[in-house]
């Protein structure tokens, strides 16, 4: 765990990760659109000089025990009614700053787990993805130093309507020419809004994002994986006023070919490592 903060360095952090949370509402009543079932793995970060001295002389007398912080967010979790992670981080980041004075500021990190319900029942689920939302929200005695969002773990199989050709060729090229081949693709994104109210839509944003990610993939045909993302980075900005800025990082995971019939039919078995990685940062 390697603690970045959007306020800048910081001479010590810590806190308490794998966080897990399941809170079910089980009476029906829950937020249209929304889920009973909301599940995260919340990492708490904390920082501030009341902690140095454990650093260097041993004294704790200050210092809030991460077994704490791991019972601060799952009970609290219990005091938070509302359907998103940016929402949920600003719940926990806020109250753990009025609970403990000697923190200076806190980031609380969120990875979605997601269910959803089986068919025909509505209170039967099964695990959901492989997709997750992301949240990641810095707070410290000023208000918000960052809110960021995103989803990471996109698995796309395109069966064709990709190509990859026209590359440098030199002595060490041994990649042939494809014009048309199934395309295996991880994607992570994230991203940042114009201002701080437009990251708290109840999922809104989350929603919208992953339905230009799949319409674009399904749609959109490629003479390289460069040009998809760029072309879903595009789109995100254009359909949705409130992003300011995107991150976008994709593999290429295109699987090892075992046999072929033309482009009939082809047989095919999981790429072995090395894998490509491709990132864009588009800003409005």
């Amino acid at each position: 765990m390697i603690g970045q903060f959007a306020s800048g360095w910081k001479r010590n952090y810590y806190g308490k990760g794998d966080v897990i949370v399941y809170r079910l509402n089980r009476d029906g009543k829950t937020l249209a659109g929304a889920s009973p079932v909301f599940g995260a793995n919340i990492t708490i970060l904390v920082y501030g000089d009341a902690f140095w001295p454990t650093y260097t002389t041993g004294d704790n007398s200050g210092l809030i025990a991460t077994d704490s912080m791991k019972n601060f967010v799952q009970r609290e979790m219990l005091n938070y009614a509302g359907p998103d992670l940016e929402d949920c981080c600003r719940f926990l980041g806020s109250k753990f700053l009025d609970t403990y004075p000697q923190v200076e500021g806190v980031q609380m990190s969120a990875v979605e787990i997601p269910y959803s319900t089986l068919p025909g029942s509505e209170v039967a689920f099964a695990p959901a993805g492989p997709d997750r939302a992301t949240a990641r929200l810095e707070l410290n005695r000023t208000g918000a130093v960052e809110i960021a969002s995103g989803i990471s773990g996109f698995k796309l199989l395109r069966l064709g309507g990709s190509a990859f050709h026209g590359f440098v060729r030199d002595q060490y090229t041994t990649l042939p020419d494809i014009a048309n081949r199934p395309l295996h693709m991880w994607l992570d994104l994230e991203w940042l809004c114009t201002e701080s109210s437009a990251a708290f839509s109840s999922g809104a944003v989350t929603a919208a994002v992953r339905r230009i990610v799949r319409e674009v993939f399904c749609g959109f045909e490629s003479g390289s994986i460069q040009q998809v993302i760029y072309q879903i980075g595009t789109k995100m900005l254009a359909d949705i006023p409130g992003i300011a800025e995107v991150h976008l990082e994709a593999n290429n995971r295109t699987w090892d070919t075992v046999a072929e019939r033309g482009e009939e039919i082809g047989v095919f078995t999981e790429a072995r490592p090395p894998f490509g990685v491709l990132g864009l940062r588009l800003k409005r």
